[in-house]
């Protein structure tokens, strides 16, 4: 049974990546900090597998900030995968928690690879790359071979991870990958990310529990899949015979403004008469649009999306329209939703978009 280490498990990426893995026949582990509060509502329902009858995902304390704590949970395991989804994901965050961010993002990735690189038998890597290390590119798609111009601190500790893998890919010969992913969605996205925040808020004003949303600029465009499509391709990665870089995308870029009306038109709402833009939630660089080439993951990895961007914006509005139901009736009676209930969705702190 081959062994895999997810940091980041408790994340949107991770739990569908260990859900993926789960059903591979693996045994995984992830890897979380200690908090005073749970955190693992996205991966509840993996703890106990009802065939096996014993815990069919462990988890272990750690931090990307312990790099002496990481060597002792590589070595302790000797996992034969290592994916490094763990980082602080909010690229509007990252403006207010520069250094934070650049920690866990970049140096955290240097930690892991150096504690491989010490291992007797060291195993194969996957580092979590993003799309957002290409800032305003000049080419209209962007591929393995664009040039980064990351524009936020977010940005530039993912650019410092990407290079570390490669030169520690390229100096000791280490089977590690970087996965350029760009914007993946699905119901286990934070609420603090566009995509979400536009689909919870949605829901609860047609059920009349809120009457506003506040966004920044509507003008961006993303490259929007789902993100379980992606960790197959995370996990393809790590399956070849040689260790490269992949851009994993799906080729279609779309306006926040049309995420809005699918998403709103899936509801019979007129999204104009609800979101008003405040200044707050705009970027001090922005990034006006990103589309990704994926074509060389398509031809040697066999990899393909699945999701659309319509059938995507429907899954997340029918998830989040079931939890506003929840609410609803909580309210009446006179209770608040628990707090627990909602972070299978949940995730990111700070403002949004």
């Amino acid at each position: 049974m081959r062994r895999a280490l997810i940091t980041g498990i408790t994340g949107q990426d991770g739990s569908y990546l260990a859900e993926f893995l789960l059903n591979k026949g693996y045994e995984v582990y992830g890897l979380i900090r200690r908090s005073s509060s749970f955190t693992t509502g996205r991966i509840d329902h993996l703890y106990q597998d009802p065939h096996l009858g014993k815990p069919a995902l462990r988890l272990i304390y750690g931090d990307l900030s312990d790099g002496t704590n990481i060597s002792s949970v590589l070595d302790e395991l000797n996992p034969d995968e290592v994916y490094n989804l763990a980082a602080q994901s909010h690229v509007r965050v990252s403006f207010d928690q520069p250094i934070y961010t650049v920690d866990t993002g970049a140096l955290g990735t240097l930690r892991i690879l150096e504690a491989i690189r010490k291992m007797p038998r060291s195993p194969r890597f996957y580092q979590a790359s993003s799309s957002e290390m290409y800032g305003n590119a000049s080419q209209a798609t962007q591929d393995e071979n664009t040039p980064f111009h990351p524009r936020s601190p977010y940005a530039c500790a993912k650019a410092y991870s990407f290079w570390q893998t490669v030169n520690y890919r390229d100096a000791y010969s280490l089977f590690a990958c970087n996965g350029i992913l760009f914007n993946h969605e699905s119901p286990r996205r934070g609420e603090t990310f566009v995509t979400r925040k536009i689909t919870r808020a949605a829901t609860r004003i047609k059920l009349e529990l809120q009457d506003r949303l506040y966004l920044g600029n509507l003008d961006a465009r993303r490259d929007w899949g789902f993100a379980g499509d992606y960790v197959e391709a995370m996990w393809l990665m790590l399956q070849q015979s040689r260790p490269e870089d992949y851009v994993i995308s799906t080729g279609w870029k779309h306006s926040v403004r049309e995420f809005l009306d699918e998403v709103f038109g899936h509801l019979d709402l007129q999204w104009q008469g609800y979101v008003e833009i405040d200044p707050r939630y705009f970027r001090p660089t922005e990034v006006d649009e990103l589309c990704g080439d994926s074509t060389k993951a398509r031809k040697q990895l066999g990899w393909e999306p699945k999701v659309g961007f319509r059938e995507l914006a429907r899954m997340m509005v029918d998830a989040d329209m079931k939890l506003a139901h929840r609410e609803a009736i909580l309210r009446e009676h006179g209770q608040e939703v628990p707090a627990g209930e909602l972070l299978v969705g949940s995730g990111a702190t700070g403002v949004s978009w």
